[in-house]
């Protein structure tokens, strides 16, 4: 910073005064021109920071400066810029109150500087210039309260629009949060849906493991007496996923269940669930596969039909397996189905395993399907083991396999275990 009181200025200091205050008498010119001083300041100066108290009022000779104000303690915006014959600080001379903003310069500079003492001194003698400043202390206030109000009403419309877009978010939350309960209590019901215990008969052992792929799958399966002497064993799987899959399968189960009542014929019970799915369902996409089978107490006899579900595996206690086929297509979609009924013998020491497609087609990160070899291997391991440690076996092997590769579709299985 220099001082440079030197006559070669008071011309041009002349012309800048002249400039600015214009109204001004030559006298109150040459007064206020006696008493002010010249400075130079280099790019970057701060000549006022915002919330310090200082008394000096600047008239920008030469250079411009930047005039910004704090809006968080790392921001700042840009309120104005300043060239020569503008001026800035006179609220400062007015009132004691600390700087509104910080001036820096933003080239070299030179200002004519007027401090309080000064500034009292000239207005004791220069009414028309005290008036002056009076005049235009009252503009600047009125420019930065009219300033500030507009950026209320900006602020005020930015809190009304996140206030709604808050509600509308809240509302939305509250939605979500509502059908995921709905859903959890949806998936509960058609868990209860499903037996927790299977019947107990001499000779014989059934477990059973269902892992839907959503919160809510399509397969079901089940182990219910039909009579003293007959037992029937159903698993099904449903062509969708979510609720729609859900509901049908627990329309699917019910028909299964109230209509083996009716005959012991596997292949009949079917026929009539097929029609009864045709006749109250309305939609044409939405199909069961089933492989529902009857088993005779007195000479472990199972007759079945398979309308469309994976070919169970009938392991026996020397280790061959046969797969149980039969011609059939699945139940509730096309109105003409042609359903095979088959027999086969049951004997002690064999394992019947059914699953469904969820099984072979489990997928692991490498893109590898599960595929029915490694089922058979590891009911080949497990072959004398009762019905529960196998069919654990075979769902822990098959996850396994998956690890945490997403999971497709619903993965169920029941096995039944003649010893």
């Amino acid at each position: 910073m220099n001082s440079s009181p030197s006559r070669r200025w008071r011309d041009s200091v002349t012309l800048t005064l002249r400039s600015t205050f214009g109204r001004l008498s030559s006298s109150d010119i040459d007064r206020l021109q006696e008493f002010a001083t010249l400075k130079t300041y280099p790019s970057g100066t701060v000549l006022c920071r915002e919330g310090e108290t200082e008394r000096t009022f600047y008239i920008l000779h030469a250079g411009t400066v930047k005039i910004t104000q704090r809006v968080s303690d790392t921001e700042e915006r840009l309120l104005a810029m300043r060239g020569p014959g503008e001026y800035f600080g006179e609220m400062a001379l007015v009132d004691d109150s600390p700087r509104s903003a910080t001036v820096t310069t933003s080239s070299p500079v030179e200002v004519i500087e007027i401090t309080d003492e000064v500034f009292e001194h000239v207005l004791d003698t220069s009414p028309a210039l005290a008036r002056l400043l009076l005049l235009r202390a009252q503009l600047t206030l009125r420019e930065n309260m009219q300033s500030q109000i507009a950026e209320l009403h900006d602020k005020n419309r930015d809190l009304e629009r996140a206030y709604r877009e808050l509600q509308a978010a809240q509302a939305e939350l509250l939605r979500t949060e509502r059908l995921k309960r709905d859903v959890e209590l949806a998936a509960q019901v058609q868990r209860s849906i499903l037996p927790e215990s299977f019947p107990s008969l001499p000779g014989l052992g059934f477990a059973a493991h269902a892992r839907p792929a959503r919160v809510m799958g399509g397969d079901f399966y089940d182990v219910f007496r039909l009579d003293e002497q007959h037992v029937g064993l159903l698993i099904a799987d449903v062509s969708d996923k979510g609720i729609h899959a859900a509901i049908f399968m627990a329309v699917a189960r019910t028909l299964f269940v109230t209509e083996a009542r009716h005959a012991l014929s596997p292949r009949a019970v079917a026929l009539s669930v097929h029609d009864l799915l045709m006749s109250i369902s309305s939609n044409d996409e939405m199909y069961v596969t089933v492989f529902y089978g009857v088993l005779r107490l007195a000479d472990r006899r199972l007759t079945y039909a398979r309308a469309g579900h994976d070919k169970p595996l009938l392991q026996h206690a020397d280790g061959s397996v046969d797969v149980l086929d039969g011609a059939g297509r699945f139940l509730g979609m096309l109105d003409v189905l042609t359903l095979e009924e088959r027999s086969v013998q049951l004997r002690a020491g064999d394992r019947l395993v059914m699953y469904s497609d969820g099984v072979q087609d489990a997928m692991n990160h490498a893109g590898e399907r599960y595929g029915l070899e490694r089922l058979r291997q590891v009911m080949a391991r497990h072959r004398a083991s009762r019905a529960q440690p196998l069919a654990d076996a075979v769902i822990q092997d098959v996850l396994t396999f998956q690890g945490d590769a997403p999971q497709f579709d619903d993965i169920t299985l029941l096995v039944a275990a003649i010893d």
